[in-house]
C-alpha cells in the first residue's frame, strides 16, 4: 500500500535507536526525507541517517536536549533553516528509569517527567508552526499510561500526560494538522529490555495475547500509518499497540 509519503519531510525525535530509529527508516522506505533527532547518542543518530540515505532519501541531524525549554526552540529554528517546512513530526524521544515507587528521588522524578512529558510539550509547541497544512504529528506514549507501573511510576505518569496532551494538541491544531498518539507495549529495545528484566519470566506468555514482546518495526509501522494521509480522518486518537495486554 502506498501511504502517500513520497517526498514528504519528516522530523523524528529519539531517532538514534529503538522505535525512533525504526520509524525514521520506515519513513525513508515510504519515500520521505528525515530529520534525525537525538539527545546524547550522536553515533546512533548518524547510523540512522546513514540507513535513511541508503534508501535513497535525504537525512539531516538535529541534536538538542528536549528537556531544556530554551534549547528546544533554538533547535527547531535550526531545523527550519535547514529544511524549511515539515510534513510529519514524530515525537518519540523518551527516558525510562526502572525504579520502585518508594525509591524514586525527586531528581529522578523531575528528569523522567522533563524528558517524556515536558519535552514532548516543548517540541510539539515549537514544531507545529513548521508543519505544512495537512501535515501530521504523532506522539509516542506507552501501555503504562493506561495500566500504571509500580516499577516505573514516573514514566507511567509522564506517558499518561502525553496521551492527554495529544488530545489537547489535536483540538488546538485541527483541522490544519492531525495529532495522534501511539501507545506501545513492551518492545525489544535497549530501554524496553530494562523493563523486561524487572518482569516475571513468563510475563509475555501469560499476560499478552501475542505471547511475545514487540519488535521496534512493528510499532514504527503504526506510527508511520498515523503520520500518513491514509489516516486522514484520524484526529486525537491513541492507538494501543500492546500485544493484547489489557485483554488477559
Amino acid at each position: 500500500m502506498d501511504l502517500g509519503l513520497r517526498d514528504a519531510v519528516a522530523y523524528v525525535t529519539g531517532a538514534s535507536t529503538g522505535i525512533g530509529a525504526a520509524t525514521a527508516v520506515l519513513l525513508a522506505e515510504e519515500g520521505a526525507d528525515v530529520v534525525v533527532g537525538y539527545g546524547r547518542d550522536r553515533a546512533g543518530a548518524e547510523a540512522t541517517a546513514a540507513a535513511v540515505r541508503e534508501r535513497g532519501r535525504r537525512a539531516w541531524l538535529a541534536g538538542f536536549d528536549l528537556a531544556d525549554p530554551d534549547a528546544v526552540p533554538r533547535g527547531v529554528e535550526r531545523i527550519r533553516a535547514g529544511v524549511g517546512g515539515l510534513d510529519v513530526a514524530v515525537l518519540c524521544a523518551g527516558e525510562n528509569r526502572v525504579t520502585g515507587f518508594a525509591d524514586i528521588s525527586a531528581d529522578e522524578w523531575r528528569r523522567v517527567l522533563d524528558v517524556n512529558l515536558s519535552g514532548t510539550f516543548y517540541v510539539l509547541q515549537a514544531v507545529a508552526p513548521l508543519l505544512r497544512d495537512g501535515g501530521a504529528i504523532v506522539t509516542v506514549a506507552s501501555v503504562a499510561a493506561a495500566t500504571g507501573a509500580p516499577h516505573h511510576p514516573h514514566y507511567a505518569a509522564a506517558k499518561a500526560g502525553v496521551v492527554n496532551l495529544t488530545k489537547s494538541a489535536a483540538r488546538w491544531l485541527a483541522p490544519r494538522l492531525r495529532v495522534n498518539c501511539v501507545a506501545p507495549g513492551i518492545t525489544e529495545t535497549a530501554m524496553g529490555r530494562e523493563t523486561i528484566a524487572a518482569l516475571p519470566d513468563d510475563y509475555a506468555g501469560t499476560r499478552l495475547l501475542a505471547g511475545r514482546f514487540a519488535a521496534p518495526h512493528e510499532i514504527a509501522a503504526c506510527i508511520v500509518f498515523l503520520a500518513s494521509p491514509r489516516a486522514g480522518f484520524v484526529h486525537g486518537a491513541t492507538l494501543d499497540v500492546n500485544g493484547g495486554r489489557d485483554l488477559r
